[in-house]
């Protein structure tokens, strides 16, 4: 048996694929190396993975993680693999050719992430062979939940919001600007703060003004994850995360008017993981 995840920093998708093609699905929390060390991975592990099948009959393991970006942060996570799965073989991946992997398969193309966070690469069907760096929620993270969020934030906190949209916010939200402020600079996750706002854009998605701050914040990612590889003509764009999957009439409309092309869009990678690596079965 083969065990596929998909790990973020607030859940993970685990699916274990038997020889006869059959799936279970399990989810636990998340984890990520920057911010959990190999023994609390393992607590995790054991915790929350241990009661649902037996480690001993997984063979192979593949793992796509946010923060498994450096040889060093895979140690972490596949050192906790290794002791849970002792007699399977380890893989620990970066989540974008998780991405790519769910999104193009064996075919060449542009990858997108648009979830919390955002990303991209052009990858030629087995390896990822340009990326442009993605620089967080501070300095960049355009066309993410977190982007969007800080984009309605700011809008609101500069009383630029329409009066409609701004009593409906004021009415979900009752937030002071010492509130705001304090969960950017002062409370862990910020980006986590900055993507809960979705829901309130979500509901609001066809006023006018939600409207061009959706496409905004598409339009810009774009500009910097799409645009700027030499040859994006050649490829389609695949997009996956929630963002990507509930603006996705916004998107592709956007993505149209800039001349690319948009492949598959897809809410998580999971499924797309389990297709890729099931063709070996």
């Amino acid at each position: 048996m083969i065990l596929i995840a998909d790990g973020g920093s607030t859940k993970t998708d685990w699916r274990i694929i038997s020889p006869q093609n059959e799936i279970v699905s399990v989810q636990t929390v998340g984890f990520n190396p920057y911010l959990s060390t190999t023994v609390e991975i393992e607590e995790i592990l054991w915790k929350e993975l241990d009661p649902f099948f037996d480690s001993r009959q997984i063979k192979q393991v593949f793992y796509y993680g946010a923060g498994c970006s450096t040889s060093s942060k895979n140690q972490i996570v596949a050192n906790a693999l290794e002791t849970f799965f002792d007699r399977a073989e380890i893989f620990v991946y970066h989540d974008l050719l998780g991405a790519a992997r769910a999104l193009c398969g064996d075919n060449p193309g542009i990858a997108c992430i648009l979830g919390t966070g955002s990303n991209s690469c052009v990858y030629d069907g087995a390896d990822i062979i340009e990326n442009m760096p993605s620089l967080g929620y501070f300095f960049g993270d355009e066309g993410s939940g977190a982007y969007l969020g800080k984009m309605l934030l700011t809008a609101y906190l500069h009383n630029e919001l329409p009066s409609e949209i701004n009593d409906a916010f004021n009415a979900k939200y009752p937030l002071s600007l010492e509130n705001i402020l304090d969960s950017i600079y002062n409370k862990g996750q910020p980006s986590r703060f900055l993507a809960s706002f979705s829901e309130f854009i979500l509901e609001h998605q066809k006023h006018p003004f939600i409207n061009k701050l959706i496409r905004s914040n598409f339009a810009e990612f774009l500009k910097y994850f799409v645009l700027r590889y030499p040859n994006y003509t050649d490829f389609q764009a695949s997009c996956v995360g929630s963002i990507a999957f509930l603006y996705q009439s916004q998107l592709k409309d956007v993505a149209k008017n800039l001349g690319i092309q948009v492949g598959r869009i897809m809410k998580t990678p999971i499924d797309g993981l389990v297709e890729f690596h099931s063709k070996g079965q």
